[in-house]
């Protein structure tokens, strides 16, 4: 493990069974990035989060948090470590400012004579100092998802993990655990996000590994997996069957009409510049109403990658 990596496994297991839940996976975790852990529900991803936290026993392989052996340095490892795993869970009729202090005061390590100034620090940080009094029971499904990270924030923290912090959260909700995260990045906390959103890790994070089946089928930055899908010419006209035959003998790859749209022809571009695939185009008298190159998106990598379609909701 190096100083520049905030996670690090190589060959992590875990079987339930027979059944591989996690199937030798090799995290690289940048410090200071905002890591997308990405795949549908059912993945590993959970199961995983719960083994470099030491909340499940590690079937093989190793994993490294902060430069510590998981599990030989748990103890000393998680007070560096922020986590909201699976949703938080408050005692609905405390506010929010009380829930807090209940649990800054399970902290053996914390000062008691500074709770209450650092418990209002997290709730200013999270933007709740208007409900800190406020029932819990009274908090949309937001404000508990920031009452939940202000938890994991009470004490400084290098590395924040969060397993699907939008989870069930409306719009203006999702904006605002968004804007958390990036803030909390920009103070340099290595942020971990787990999701099975494609459009949230997408405008969330600079890095990106994604699991399918207990497998980490590819993982880097955000760039570096788009780029792993060729960019595609897109071709609006009335022309369509025209327009594919032209493409088609100019030589770039799989050239189809657009189902969608019924007036748009696309294709793997193949080296040919898209000026050129315009001459040609126009040339041959196919009316163009508009042409453009479409670079590779994250989903397209992860079709690609997995063969799976996926929620791209965010």
């Amino acid at each position: 493990m190096t100083a520049e990596l905030a996670i690090e496994t190589h060959g992590l297991v875990k079987l339930f069974g027979r059944r591989a839940a996690v199937g030798g996976i090799d995290l690289v975790v940048p410090a200071g990035a905002v890591y997308g852990f990405l795949g549908p529900n059912g993945s590993g991803k959970t199961t995983t989060i719960r083994m470099l936290l030491g909340l499940a026993t590690i079937g093989a392989g190793e994993a490294k948090v902060l430069g510590a052996e998981i599990p030989q340095h748990v103890s000393s490892v998680l007070p560096r470590v922020g986590a909201l795993v699976e949703g938080p869970a408050f005692y609905p009729y405390l506010s929010g400012r009380a829930n807090l202090l209940r649990l800054d005061s399970a902290n053996r390590d914390a000062r008691a004579d500074t709770r209450g100034a650092r418990v209002d620090r997290a709730i200013e940080r999270v933007g709740l100092t208007h409900a800190a009094a406020k029932r819990v029971r009274g908090y949309s499904l937001g404000m508990k998802q920031r009452l939940g990270i202000a938890a994991a924030l009470l004490s400084p923290r290098e590395l924040l993990v969060l397993d699907e912090p939008t989870n069930g959260l409306d719009p203006q909700g999702t904006r605002e655990v968004r804007s958390l995260v990036r803030s909390l990045a920009a103070d340099g906390t290595t942020v971990f996000v787990s999701s099975h959103l494609l459009g949230e890790v997408e405008q969330l994070c600079s890095h990106v590994g994604v699991m399918s089946n207990g497998l980490l089928v590819a993982q880097g930055t955000l760039d570096t997996l788009r780029s792993l899908t060729r960019p595609r010419l897109r071709v609006e006209t009335p022309d369509t069957g025209d327009a594919t035959r032209v493409l088609a003998r100019l030589g770039l790859l799989d050239v189809r009409i657009e189902a969608a749209s019924l007036d748009a022809v696309t294709a793997e571009a193949n080296g040919i510049a898209t000026e050129d695939a315009c001459a040609a185009l126009v040339e041959a008298g196919v009316r163009v109403r508009g042409l453009r190159t479409e670079h590779g998106s994250l989903e397209d990598s992860f079709v690609a990658l997995t063969g799976e379609g996926f929620d791209v909701a965010g």
